[in-house]
């Protein structure tokens, strides 16, 4: 990324600030009231004692643990099952409808299950926060492996590989840039979900700690926690982002300025031998057709297809 766009990105976080003071510090009260919430200076002071506490890092290590195991059950279950539904008939049958009927059900509706199903409410969060990554990361897997050509796998199979090699050398390569989209999903939602489940029965981590100050109205409090949890989540984020772009480095790089070309659209001009190609000319196009151009040598410019 160049220095550029990191500019306007730092631009744009600071003028939402600069907005964020104005409308708190003159406690604008219009359709939207203002003069309730704090200041940045308030939330910033807030912030800087609040980290020189332990109960602070207690609170952001007992999230981490929390999101970084459940979403790790998560993405190891959703691309185990989403990869044989997507192959199997009979993983199709038997646990798609299943899947289906509880997709639609809010994890964090799945709370009272947790705390009468685990003996501890921290295995209960583990398994709200596992679920709610669970399906983004199934759907985008069976979608991205039922998308797959067969015609690798028929390479696959004719050169000796059996279902072993082509799992690990042709469907799951294959699949790993769909798959790495569901994680990015599933990471967003497991963040959503794991708060939640804090604030209705943990005992400590970030959300938690944000529901605690809210009920005591310690706002700066609560805003404290808002910017830690935007702050882990786009950490998060961008680390299976950059995961997802080293294990894909082998897919077509795009050019900044717009998307790659197809191959059909590339084309060069043939000059002869020992001439190197250069991009093709209008005249040179017509002077192949029609025949050499004067002082054009023995070999006239013609245009061709390159087809890779």
């Amino acid at each position: 990324m160049t220095g550029g766009r990191w500019l306007l990105r730092a631009a744009s976080l600071g003028a939402a600030l600069l907005v964020w003071q104005g409308l708190t510090s003159l406690d604008v009260n219009l359709w939207l009231r203002f003069e309730q919430f704090p200041t940045v200076g308030e939330v910033a002071g807030a912030f800087a004692e609040r980290a020189g506490t332990g109960p602070f890092w207690q609170d952001l290590a007992s999230s981490l643990r929390r999101i970084v195991t459940g979403f790790a059950l998560a993405a190891v279950l959703g691309v185990a099952v989403g990869t044989a539904i997507a192959r199997s008939r009979i993983a199709a049958d038997v646990l798609g409808p299943l899947l289906e009927v509880l997709r639609p059900v809010p994890a964090i509706a799945l709370v009272p299950v947790a705390i009468l199903l685990f003996p501890s409410n921290e295995q209960g969060i583990v398994f709200i926060t596992c679920t709610a990554a669970f399906f983004p990361v199934l759907v985008s897997t069976r979608h991205a492996v039922g998308a797959l050509t067969p015609v690798w796998e028929e390479a696959v199979l004719t050169m000796g590989g059996g279902r072993a090699r082509i799992l690990f050398s042709v469907v799951l390569p294959g699949a790993l840039p769909g798959i790495f989209g569901g994680l990015s999903v599933g990471i967003g939602v497991a963040w959503i979900c794991v708060i939640s489940a804090e604030m209705i029965s943990g005992e400590y981590g970030v959300g938690y700690r944000t529901w605690q100050d809210y009920t005591v109205i310690d706002y700066p409090g609560v805003f404290v926690g808002m910017v830690t949890i935007g702050a882990l989540g786009w950490l998060t984020s961008t680390a299976v982002e950059r995961a997802g772009r080293r294990l894909t480095r082998w897919l077509p790089a795009r050019d900044s300025s717009g998307p790659v070309p197809s191959s059909a659209a590339r084309t060069r001009t043939w000059r002869g031998p020992g001439r190197s190609p250069r991009a093709p000319h209008p005249a040179g196009a017509r002077a192949g057709a029609t025949g050499p151009r004067s002082g054009s040598g023995p070999f006239p410019e013609q245009t061709r297809e390159v087809t890779p």
